[in-house]
């Protein structure tokens, strides 16, 4: 984790796997980054029924979006995981796969089940803001 974000972890709420807030000093840089999807480079959604594929592919194209701002997994400060399911067993799914590819850092999230994506056939999308130190 970026050495100047906190993440606060609740000792009065229910022990989660994510921390509660998270804590951006001033003078840093935000970046919102769009959501994330399960798009090639073609732009085409791929592994049309599998949340667990789908979720890995958000977490690369995040990275991959996170890289070009000079950026990485470990600046992200907030998430939130849209999965078109009506089953919590899907957003659990897709919520396991990206909070192993968050590792450790166990960034502040919310995970919503919606009825539609922007995309034909999408199932899961990834959005983030992330902070760095002002170059």
């Amino acid at each position: 984790m970026n050495n100047k974000i906190s993440f606060i972890h609740s000792t009065n709420l229910a022990q989660v796997d994510y921390a509660y807030a998270s804590r951006v000093p001033s003078g840093m840089e935000l970046l919102f980054l769009a959501g994330a999807c399960p798009l090639n480079r073609d732009g085409e959604v791929l592994n049309l029924s599998d949340y667990k594929l789908q979720a890995k592919l958000c977490v690369e194209n995040l990275k991959e979006a996170l890289k070009e701002c000079g950026a990485s997994l470990n600046d992200v400060v907030y998430t939130r995981v849209l999965v078109a399911s009506q089953n919590q067993s899907d957003l659990v799914t897709a919520w396991e796969t990206i909070r192993n590819e968050f590792g450790d850092h166990d960034v502040p999230s919310t995970l919503s089940g919606v009825t539609v994506l922007g995309y034909a056939n999408q199932l899961v999308e990834i959005e983030a803001v992330a902070a760095l130190e002002k170059r």
